[in-house]
Order: structure tokens, then C-alpha cells, then sequence
């Protein structure tokens, strides 16, 4: 039996198997990345996080789920403003030097961390929050099928009525099938695998809720292109 015939018998050569060994790959870059470049991104909040802030307020956000905040430059946007924020995140790299700035600036009581997998249940209770944040998390090295699970997962833990906004790069990026090719519109540049969205993946995504906004955006120097995304989970 050749080497390829025992993969397919024995299955590994399988989507699941593939995307779990491609999750293991990036959360170790990360971690690298994170130890060698202290505060990657920088102190400032995103544009999408002071976006957010204002779609906060409207709607009298007091508590919400940072998803992927990593070193924390929008938690801690997010807890000078009031809102108490839970960060999850899969680096301890990345936390531990949020916990850090947190006590620096007096803000570690408005931060709670936790370093989880968000291929798995969020460590949330049903309907307990108000909001969920995203910056380029979902556009991670994750399957269409997994992605789909993290969304419905969110939908789990806001309360309705409760806003979920995030943001991925898209397919108008010019990374877009550059770099190496995962499969499922994933290609890895630099290290760092992306799922690039479609707007029709969006409003799937939306299917279930009410889609209050989609917008185009930029940032970096690539500039990354970004699709900005606000929904609301509806009443029950």
C-alpha cells in the first residue's frame, strides 16, 4: 500500500484533520510571533473598535466579549469607556501582556482573560452578554463549516437583542491566492493563514439575524481590505 493510499484509509488526509494540524501550525506562530514583537499591534484601538464603540452606546452596551483580542489594544479602548470586557484569546503570550498593561493603566478590573480555542464552545453562558466583538479573528486559519459553528456559538451567548460586530479580509484583498493555498479560499502569506470572505459567505453568515450593516474598510500598509460587519441577534 503506497504512502498516500494508507493517509486516505487511515484518515488522515481528511478536511477535519487537515484543519486542526493547520490550527496547531498558526496558534504556535502566533505565540512566536506575539514573543518576539511585544504589542504587535501597537497601543491604539483599531478604526474598528472605535466604530463599534459608538454602535456600543446606542444600545447601552455594558458588558461584552472581546473574540482574538490578543495584546488588548481594543479591550482597553473598550474598558476606558466603561464597558466591562472579557478577552478570549488562544495566545497566553498575548494575554499576559494585556494583563500587564491592564494593572499599568489601572484597568484590570474592567478586563477579564481567557485563553481558549474558539473552535470550541465559548466559555459563556447562553444570553449573558450584550455584545461580541471581532477584529480579523474569523477570517483566521478556520474552515466555512467551523466559522459557521463560532458565529452560531456567538448567537448562543448574547442576550437577544445583543449586537455582534466583526471584521474579516476579503476577497478584494491583495493577498487574495497569493501564498501557499489551504483550500476553502485559505491561503497562508508570510507565516499567517487567512479565510478570505466572500459577501455572499457574510449574509449566510446573517441568516437568523437582523443584518444592520456592511461596509468596506482598510487597514495597515498592504492596506489589508476588510468587510465590517454589525447584526443583531433578534428577540426570541
Amino acid at each position: 500500500m503506497s504512502t498516500e493510499e494508507h493517509e486516505k484509509n487511515d484518515g488522515s488526509s481528511s478536511p477535519v484533520l487537515a484543519e486542526t494540524r493547520l490550527a496547531a501550525a498558526q496558534r504556535a506562530h502566533w505565540q512566536q510571533t506575539y514573543a518576539a514583537h511585544p504589542h504587535l499591534y501597537g497601543e491604539q484601538p483599531s478604526e474598528a473598535a472605535q466604530n463599534a464603540l459608538e454602535v456600543f452606546r446606542s444600545v447601552g452596551v455594558s458588558r461584552l466579549v472581546d473574540l482574538g483580542g490578543g495584546h488588548g489594544r481594543d479591550a482597553l479602548f473598550f474598558a476606558r469607556n466603561g464597558i466591562a470586557v472579557q478577552v478570549i484569546d488562544f495566545s497566553a503570550t498575548a494575554l499576559q501582556q494585556l494583563a500587564d498593561t491592564a494593572t499599568a493603566q489601572g484597568l484590570a478590573g474592567r478586563i477579564t482573560l481567557t485563553e481558549h480555542d474558539i473552535r470550541h464552545p465559548l466559555p459563556a453562558a447562553a444570553a449573558s452578554v450584550d455584545a461580541v466583538f471581532e477584529h480579523m479573528l474569523l477570517c483566521m486559519a478556520f474552515s466555512t463549516n467551523t466559522i459557521r459553528c463560532i458565529v452560531g456559538d456567538v448567537r448562543r451567548v448574547l442576550r437577544p437583542g445583543g449586537v455582534f460586530v466583526y471584521t474579516v479580509r476579503h476577497t478584494g484583498d491583495a493577498h487574495y491566492r497569493a501564498g501557499t493555498s489551504h483550500g476553502d479560499d485559505i491561503y497562508e502569506h508570510g507565516g499567517f493563514a487567512v479565510h478570505y470572505f466572500s459577501r455572499q459567505l457574510v449574509e449566510e453568515l446573517a441568516v437568523g439575524w437582523t443584518l444592520i450593516d456592511v461596509h468596506e474598510s482598510c487597514e495597515g500598509e498592504l492596506p489589508r481590505r476588510l468587510f465590517c460587519v454589525t447584526q443583531i441577534r433578534p428577540p426570541d
